[in-house]
């Protein structure tokens, strides 16, 4: 594990596939910074591609980063959570976890296992005042999307364009910080799921 100092805040790298990792940086987390209260769960990585061509490990790797790592973050951060009886975690799915994707069918699996994941992990914690949501990001401006055809999708997007990533971290800030929100997913698509 790499531990990074910038300014006030502390980074550490972790695979969040492996629960060892996992634990040690959760551990590392608090004994720096005291309790966790918000958990935000965004890595992930995408191999995308018709299923007859997609490789077993590639399958195998979306659900490990994708839907495990989630699993086991929120699982490290229940301790403290429950123990202080309280806590908000917010998971980023995609819109393809809804919906669906062609050559997406790997993905998109491990995003929307992820929405019945936070809406069971939801129901498990509510009585402990720990609160669990998804926001559901369309298209928007990432390394992941860097290799698409902008010009050409973004004219099935109702609101015109890719999003930014400024503003799905406006939809997790809000659904962090609001008390009587758990178990929601906010789609934040420029309206894409209207057309998909």
């Amino acid at each position: 594990m790499t531990q990074l100092v910038c300014g006030n805040h502390l980074a550490f790298s972790c695979d969040v596939a492996k629960e060892h990792d996992v634990q040690n940086t959760f551990e590392e987390i608090e004994k720096h910074l005291g309790q966790v209260n918000f958990l935000v769960n965004a890595a992930g990585i995408n191999r995308d591609s018709l299923l007859i061509r997609t490789k077993t490990e590639d399958m195998v790797s979306q659900l490990h980063t994708n839907l495990l790592g989630s699993m086991l973050t929120c699982k490290a951060a229940m301790r403290t959570m429950i123990q202080q009886q309280g806590g908000s975690i917010v998971n980023v799915g995609s819109i393809t976890g809804l919906k669906g994707n062609s050559g997406q069918s790997a993905y998109s699996a491990s995003k929307g296992g992820l929405v019945g994941f936070s809406r069971a992990l939801a129901k498990e914690v509510a009585k402990k005042k720990i609160r669990v949501n998804v926001v559901a990001p369309g298209f928007v401006h990432t390394d992941m999307t860097k290799d698409l055809k902008e010009e050409h999708l973004k004219n099935s997007i109702p609101l015109g364009r890719f999003g930014e990533t400024i503003e799905v971290a406006h939809a997790i800030l809000f659904l962090l910080e609001s008390p009587y929100i758990t178990g929601h997913v906010l789609v934040v698509d420029g309206g894409l799921q209207l057309v998909m």
